[in-house]
């Protein structure tokens, strides 16, 4: 089949065995994670070996699959058609989970309990700002290096946070770079390695004032975490390199979601143009929820008939008349704002997925997504 230019073939994307990571990126509320899910399932019937890992911790990826919960290990999905030889797993990043994973495999059993009992790692493993995306890189690469290894998948459906925060990931190497790097890092790690000799006078200050409030346990609990940090945590900026050059790779593509809203359109452009800044392979853009008119009537027409009928006979009739008339004025509108996109992004090859009339909500309404994602204009 020709397609026109600027046609984002989904098909075509899902035939293509060198792309091995799909990510899916995309402000809140415009429907990336069904997307993903209906990318998913449709490669996967087509038989890809699939595994869609969600970042975002809502539920609705585990519902629309009809799974009751996801967690951090793959779970198969059933009741899809497998005649293709392809398969669908998914997930939920755990994000304390796997940084435990992370301490299990890369420290000895004694060292690992001592870590993973620690209050500093506790805090670190859950609340630290960037541990989410550290996080999904190290999900990222681990299920890569096992697909690669076990031929498990062949494709990495990768559905992101809703929000600008969704490609910090890309930012993970140069953050850790700049933790592991930092002067307060070194001095840490210079004490833990021999005797704890933090001897600046507004550190001991500091200290002091924490001992009183946090108790005595302060300092040594610190002392034990950092001498276990270096070993088990030294690789992390290694391993957050490499998947940042694998995303960069012929074996990924990025996909951005937006509907067919000014608002919604704006937070795509950031996410096409920081993708293009970053060296990315970028597939296109999806735009979701795109209205539709069967009727071939312009919205001046609907109301001037509208004007023309008896209002007490035809209640009914002129009050769908109208109903159209601003359901074309709506459409004029998305047209005119998917235009001004493309006129200021020629390159971007993107697809329109018609607005459904109800919510997906299991397999078969996630395909028909997939459908429409595929479906030219």
């Amino acid at each position: 089949m020709t397609t026109t230019p600027g046609f984002l073939d989904i098909d075509a994307l899902i035939a293509d065995r060198q792309i091995r990571i799909a990510v899916i990126c995309g402000a809140g509320g415009v429907g990336k994670t069904t997307s993903a899910a209906a990318l998913a399932l449709r490669a996967a019937e087509a038989g890809r070996k699939v595994v869609v890992l969600t970042i975002d911790p809502a539920r609705r990826l585990a519902q629309s699959l009809g799974i009751a919960e996801l967690d951090n290990t793959p779970r198969p999905v059933h009741g899809i058609d497998t005649s293709n030889g392809g398969s669908l797993d998914a997930m939920m990043l755990d994000m304390k989970r796997t940084f435990d994973e992370v301490v299990l495999a890369h420290a000895n059993p004694e060292t690992a309990s001592s870590v993973l009992e620690n209050p500093f790692y506790v805090a670190l493993s859950s609340q630290f700002a960037g541990t989410q995306e550290y996080m999904a890189m190290e999900k990222l690469g681990q299920l890569h290096a096992e697909a690669t290894e076990s031929g498990t998948w062949d494709l990495i459906v990768v559905d992101t946070p809703p929000a600008r925060s969704a490609l910090d990931f890309l930012d993970a190497p140069e953050h850790l770079s700049a933790l592991l790097d930092g002067r307060l890092m070194k001095v840490l790690l210079s004490g833990a390695r021999g005797p704890f000799r933090l001897v600046s006078v507004g550190f001991n200050l500091v200290s002091s004032a924490l001992n009183k409030v946090l108790g005595g346990r302060l300092l040594t609990d610190l002392q034990t975490f950092m001498a276990g940090f270096e070993a088990i945590f030294g690789g992390f900026r290694e391993r957050a390199t490499h998947t940042f050059e694998l995303l960069a790779s012929p074996q990924t593509t990025f996909l951005v979601v937006a509907t067919p809203q000014r608002d919604a359109l704006r937070e795509a452009a950031y996410f096409v143009d920081r993708l293009s800044d970053e060296g990315m392979p970028l597939a296109g853009l999806v735009v979701n929820r795109v209205n539709r008119s069967a009727l071939d009537v312009s919205a001046e027409r609907a109301l001037a008939q509208a004007e023309d009928l008896d209002p007490d006979a035809y209640a009914v009739e002129i009050s769908a008349l109208r109903q159209h008339a601003d359901l074309v004025r709506v459409i004029e509108n998305e047209h005119l704002l998917l235009d001004r996109f493309s006129a200021s992004r020629l390159t971007v090859a993107h697809t329109l997925v018609a607005s459904l009339p109800s919510d997906v909500t299991d397999a078969d309404s996630l395909r028909r997504v997939g459908s429409l994602l595929a479906e030219q204009d």
